[in-house]
Formats: structure tokens, sequence, C-alpha cells
């Protein structure tokens, strides 16, 4: 994948990512951790899981990145967005692979998490920037 700044390279293998790299080096990223992802990190490989935990299985990703020993981190969504005023009164930090990606990869270019969440964070997830939200 190619971008202004830089070049993502991708591969597929059937192999797991625990065979594929040290266990200090894999940052899963999940919804439920604790940890608040600060930066990205070149020498980090992050895992952007593929499993929906809003549905039945709440926090399966992060019980899967502790099964396996490995790092874990969340998007900084509580620290740089606000929740929005909607009807359904839903709020939800579960983000589509894609929508991580694009997030990662727009910090990643700009340093800059609130630009970076506006580029991934749709508002149909219940979360705005401070300054979209009208008083």
């Amino acid at each position: 994948l190619l971008f202004p700044s830089c070049i993502f390279q991708m591969d597929t293998t059937q192999e797991s990512y625990l065979d594929l790299f040290p266990l200090d080096a894999i940052v899963y990223l999940t919804p439920d951790s604790e940890n608040v992802l600060e930066d990205v990190d070149p020498s980090k490989v992050y895992v952007l899981g593929g499993l929906v935990d809003e549905s039945i299985h709440k926090k399966l990703t992060l019980q899967r990145a502790q099964e396996q020993s490995l790092q874990t981190a969340r998007l900084p969504i509580r620290e740089y967005m606000v929740k929005a005023v909607n009807t359904k009164n839903y709020h939800s930090e579960t983000l589509a692979i894609n929508q991580v990606f694009d997030v990662l990869s727009t910090y990643y270019e700009t340093r800059s998490w609130p630009s970076a969440l506006k580029a991934g964070v749709s508002s149909g997830k219940g979360y705005v920037l401070p300054d979209a939200v009208k008083e």
C-alpha cells in the first residue's frame, strides 16, 4: 500500500504471527486494553484483531492477547475524543480493521492523534473531536 510519505508492505501467510515475530515485538490492539497507544513504534508489530467484541463475546481480543502473553494497547479515543449526544446513546470504541488501519497510517504520517482519529473513527461510533461539538 502506498501513502504519500511511506510504503506499507503487506504479506499474507498461513503462519501465525506468534511464530513470525518475537513476543516482545508484538502489540495486540484491543479496545479493552488498559494501555493507551501513545505512539506508533516502527520496531513493533501491531496486530489488528479480526474479531468483533461488541457481539456476544465481550473482551475476547483482550483475553486472546493475555493468553498469548502479548502486550496490548488501545487507540486513544477517550483521551482525544468526547462522547457525542445521539438519540441512541450509542458509544463504541470498537472499530473495523480498515478504520484502525486508517487511524494508524494517518497517525504515522501526521503524528497527530486528533487528525488520525478524525480520519478513522466515524461519527456513527458516537465519538467526535471536542472542536466538533456544537454548543
